[in-house]
């Protein structure tokens, strides 16, 4: 058995030309959003990296094959699927194999990022210490994946719904190096700051693409995480959120969904709860954090070895 990996005629030319990619994951296509909000959403995604002049590498598993980069076709196919299985450094390895299809997340698409040989990944927020792991060791693969392959993510901090004090701390334990952009607070995810301050703060891609060459250089493994705060016109307040997150995780543990199932589930009653404003925040979010990755591609090309 062999790995089959498909590479779209539009990244493979950017890889031949060496032209900057961002890859972009495809759990936030399958679990984050409904149809055809998904859709739109991930070609909005596309064409922002795209309108910098970068190639945008969308990845997934569709009947066993690994695909970096999606046809327009494949990309309403993914959108449209249903029972998809969602990605992670556990299970990658056996969808392959099974022939089966699977949208990746975090950890999964900066695994098959990393093979395919691109530096920078564009996403919504990572996945990270959930609240209450000091019971149920409800931890995300995403923090260990970032600990151990080296590609620097883009995200507007850890979801909002996790407990971001321990998923700092973590992180920090890990070694990841944790950058704010523009600013010295780490982000909530719809919100721009959580309270809590981030270890390094970032001003250019050009310091985020210098940071990642010496880590390199000096043989570190890993990446890094690059919180992006969501723009102030879309932002959703943290006191208005605090109560929604309190009640939509209450009526997750009231009915005894965990795992996997939890970030879908709490994603969804808070759009519910918020009348649809946080699918809103979060395509703006995901825009916004689209267009840096970018700029940070662009800078890595530059001084590509």
């Amino acid at each position: 058995m062999s790995l089959n990996i498909k590479y779209s005629p539009e990244v493979s030319d950017a890889k031949t030309n060496k032209r900057p990619l961002v890859a972009l994951e495809s759990t936030i296509i399958t679990h984050g959003m409904p149809w055809p909000d998904n859709l739109a959403m991930a070609s909005r995604v596309e064409n922002t990296i795209r309108d910098a002049g970068v190639t945008p590498a969308t990845i997934a598993v569709l009947d066993g094959t690994l695909h970096i980069g999606l046809s327009a076709e494949e990309l309403e196919r993914l959108a449209q699927a249903k029972e998809v299985a969602k990605l992670s450094r556990a299970d990658f390895a056996a969808c392959l194999a099974s022939g089966g299809t699977g949208a990746t997340t975090v950890a999964a698409t900066m695994i098959a990022a990393h093979l395919a040989g691109i530096e920078v990944f564009a996403t919504g927020g990572i996945g990270g210490v959930h609240k209450g792991a000091e019971t149920s060791f409800d931890i995300s693969a995403d923090l260990r994946e970032l600990s151990e392959t080296p590609v620097t993510v883009v995200a507007a901090g850890a979801k909002a719904i996790l407990d971001l004090p321990k998923t700092l701390e973590v992180l920090e334990t890990l070694g990841v190096p944790v950058f704010t952009y523009g600013q010295h607070a780490f982000p909530a995810f719809w919100s721009q700051t959580s309270g809590l301050k981030a270890p390094l703060r970032a001003d250019t891609p050009g310091e985020i693409a210098q940071a990642h060459r010496m880590r390199a250089q000096l043989g570190l493994p890993g990446g890094q995480l690059v919180a992006n705060p969501i723009p102030t016109e879309a932002e959703i307040p943290p006191e208005t959120l605090a109560p929604i997150i309190a009640q939509a995780t209450a009526e997750a543990e009231a009915q005894d969904i965990t795992g996997k199932d939890v970030t879908p589930f709490l994603l969804q009653r808070i759009f519910e709860l918020t009348e649809g404003r946080s699918l809103e925040a979060n395509i703006a979010l995901v825009l916004n954090n689209a267009r840096l990755g970018a700029q940070i591609a662009q800078e890595l090309a530059i001084s590509a070895p």
